[in-house]
């Protein structure tokens, strides 16, 4: 079950944006599993005043193919986060109040791009919500999308690529 067109519709914009790479760029390997594999630095722009926390999701929709695409890959799942966060370093260690969800490899973590074949697209969807959820333990972005239904003012995305390096 994902958030409605028509909900997303009505939520205003949110600028986002990373100094590691740009919309549409190239994910530096230092952040993908032939790398570091730590979460590359992200920054927001101004939320509307009623926001009270935010969530952010990070997903690969075409695994394991991006010429044949069999389901959506989820990276990164972290929810409540303080409204007054403006940003995450590289690496961050999330602020208080904020808790992670589980990604699709069982972890409550960042963990980068590793696709098995092609050039890959990852979309950073980060949404404002007038309520905190609250202690839900480890949402999965299904569980989060749920939760968030009816509480998203405004939203944004961010894409980047990536390809493996090595064979």
């Amino acid at each position: 079950m994902g958030l409605s067109l028509l909900a997303l519709a009505a939520a205003a914009e949110i600028a986002l944006h990373s100094s590691a790479f740009s919309d549409g760029g190239a994910i530096p390997q230092r952040f993908t599993c032939e790398g570091e594999n730590v979460s590359p630095p992200l920054e927001w722009g101004a939320l509307p005043s009623a926001a009270k926390s935010l969530a952010l999701v990070v997903d690969d929709p075409e695994a394991p193919d991006p010429t044949a695409p069999k389901r959506t890959w989820v990276h990164w799942v972290v929810y409540d986060l303080p409204a007054s966060t403006v940003a995450l370093a590289e690496g961050a260690e999330l602020p208080s109040g904020a808790r992670h969800g589980q990604s699709d490899f069982g972890e409550e973590r960042w963990r980068g791009p590793c696709p098995p074949i092609g050039n890959h697209h990852y979309h950073f969807k980060l949404y404002a919500l007038d309520a905190v959820l609250g202690a839900r333990g480890s949402l999965t972005k299904a569980e989060l999308e749920k939760a968030m239904a009816g509480h998203v003012l405004a939203r944004s995305e961010l894409i980047g690529t990536y390809q493996k390096q090595k064979p």
